[in-house]
């Protein structure tokens, strides 16, 4: 894994460990980014739901790079995207890379959480 995105990835988790707790790994980031999406604010989610809102965080993570577009929200409010291209195939760690990857950018430009490039 490229060392710069580990360390950047790192900052990152640190920062939202410091609001959520410790503990926080990619999956639980997914979730974050899947419950800020929505809109809805913190509340128990079905099991479904959660599988739901980790997809809602795929996308929305991926959107950038061109592989998913924005549709709609449901009459729920939920958001829905669509496949636009294919993901490559991609091995786990690749696959860990382009998530943390997006990960960090997405925490960058909504601005919750400020990583200084100087000091990696």
């Amino acid at each position: 894994m490229d060392f710069d995105v580990e360390l950047r990835f790192q900052k990152v988790k640190s920062e939202l460990e410091k609001k959520f707790g410790e503990g926080m790994d990619v999956q639980s980031i997914l979730f974050l980014i899947g419950v800020n999406e929505l809109g809805m604010g913190y509340k128990e989610f079905s099991k479904q739901e959660k599988t739901d809102l980790l997809h809602v965080a795929i996308c929305t993570l991926l959107e950038p790079y061109g592989y998913y577009k924005f549709e709609e929200y449901d009459k729920e409010g939920w958001p829905h995207f669509s496949l636009v291209k294919q993901l490559p195939a991609l091995n786990d760690r690749e696959q860990q890379h382009l998530i943390k990857e997006a990960m960090i950018a997405y925490f960058e430009e909504n601005d919750y959480v400020k990583i200084d490039s100087a000091s990696t």
